[in-house]
């Protein structure tokens, strides 16, 4: 499998370097990780110019041999520019763990933590991975907001920032011993600056300007007025025909739940769901979703049985009440219908062949469930530090400036299908 080679922005302790690193990719029965960099060298450029230089004219470092390398040297200097999720600021870690712990925080923090530990084991960098193998408590970060929730919570997010302010200079220490910044032709660095500044200056232009934007005026309204009463008729007329459907709506949000559709490859479901706060509550038990092959046998089971987690809920007397007089109407918005067949064949195929909105949601639906279950398996296996995650994100979040996922996505298309064999094995047929 040929992996991604991405481009990545270290906040280190003199000052923000640029580098490129290889996320794991397999070659045979071997799996490989590296960053740019010479035998026990990791380097860093002071900027994106430097770094574009730096890889089209030198073949002297060990990422020369990925299969990927090749597209890497064609690429044009903007596409080396590092996007929002693969800069670290490593420097600045002790602070943002002193940080209260919002979801923004945490996740920067385990985006940071992450790079580091994987640098400690590339590099073979010891304080690192003693301080990472030495304080399984770092782990909690990986899970959310939910480890620090509550009294027990706050106590577990001021350890972990104790332990990050007592030792996180040896750990800057480890990775400053092994950096190092390699000599760049300046002809080149030129060019690619020259390509950085006409990119920018091609961003500007495309930015709308006061003279692009129409105005209209008060001559426009006298002409408008008989087309808008045309129209006011027409919106009654639909008005009339949606009034039924809103009905529906308005109950659902009226009771804070959501019915959902989920397309298997073995059939079409029906459940619900709905958010305490962040956190995920289907209509389950035990982490099991309960899911139905009918609107009828859901309205039945909603009316007869009690042993599932929305039963707690203060509103489910109301989704009891429509279910039991027959009047509970189940019309799924195309938010919460997640259609699952062919997103792995479409995966192996490539980004460029993939139906974003659906990848997206299914990432939603698998997120949620694992979630409900207690269960971080899915953050781990879509984390942008392995090659499906950053497939995902690039797909889900496409920039031009970014370099696309190299094939074949063999890897990726099968890691996917774990994940959905999971999530299947999470549902429960009741009916």
């Amino acid at each position: 499998m040929a992996g991604d080679i991405v481009p990545i922005e270290l906040g280190l302790t003199d000052g923000n370097s640029f580098t490129l690193w290889a996320p794991r990719w397999r070659e045979g029965d071997d799996e490989w990780e590296a960053f740019l960099g010479l035998d026990e060298d990791l380097y860093v450029l002071p900027g994106v110019a430097e770094l574009a230089a730096f890889i089209r004219t030198s073949e002297d470092n060990d990422l020369v041999e990925h299969p990927a390398w090749s597209t890497v040297v064609g690429v044009q200097a903007e596409e080396l520019i590092p996007d929002e999720r693969h800069s670290y600021d490593l420097v600045g870690v002790p602070e943002l763990a002193a940080e209260d712990p919002t979801p923004e925080v945490i996740a920067e923090l385990e985006d940071a933590l992450e790079i580091v530990r994987i640098l400690g084991e590339v590099c073979e960098l010891t304080p690192i991975t003693k301080f990472f193998n030495g304080n399984p408590i770092l782990g909690a970060v990986t899970t959310g907001t939910r480890n620090f929730d509550g009294r027990e919570g706050t106590d577990l997010w001021v350890r972990i920032g104790r332990l990050i302010a007592k030792h996180w200079d040896d750990v800057l220490d480890a990775i400053d011993g092994v950096i190092s910044t390699p000599k760049v032709d300046a002809k080149a660095v030129e060019t690619a600056e020259a390509e950085l500044e006409a990119a920018a200056s091609a961003e500007d232009e495309d930015e709308p300007t006061d003279d692009d934007i129409e105005i209209v005026g008060a001559a426009d309204t006298d002409d408008d007025e008989s087309a808008d009463a045309e129209d006011d008729d027409l919106v009654d007329e639909d008005n009339e025909d949606e009034d039924e459907d809103e009905d529906d709506d308005d109950f659902w949000a009226s009771v804070g739940i959501d019915p959902v559709k989920i397309v298997t490859s073995a059939n079409e479901y029906l459940t619900l769901r709905c958010y305490l706060g962040d956190d995920p509550v289907f209509l389950g038990s035990k982490g099991k979703i309960f899911v139905f092959t009918s609107a009828r046998s859901l309205s039945r089971f909603l009316a007869d049985d009690n042993t599932h987690d929305l039963a707690d809920l203060s509103t489910f007397d109301e989704v009891r009440t429509e279910a039991t007089n027959g009047s509970l109407e189940f019309d799924v918005i195309d938010d919460n219908v997640y259609v699952l067949p062919g997103l792995a064949d479409d995966i192996a195929d490539g980004p460029r062949r993939m139906d974003r909105d659906q990848l997206d949601l299914a990432v939603e639906l698998f997120t949620d469930a694992a979630d409900y279950a207690g269960d971080n398996t899915v953050t781990e296996a879509l984390g942008t530090t392995t090659p499906l995650g950053w497939f995902v994100d690039y797909t889900v979040n496409p920039d031009p400036k970014r370099m696309a996922p190299s094939g074949p996505f063999d890897n990726e298309a099968e890691a996917w299908r774990a994940l959905e064999h999971d999530f299947e094995a999470r549902l429960t047929k009741k009916g």
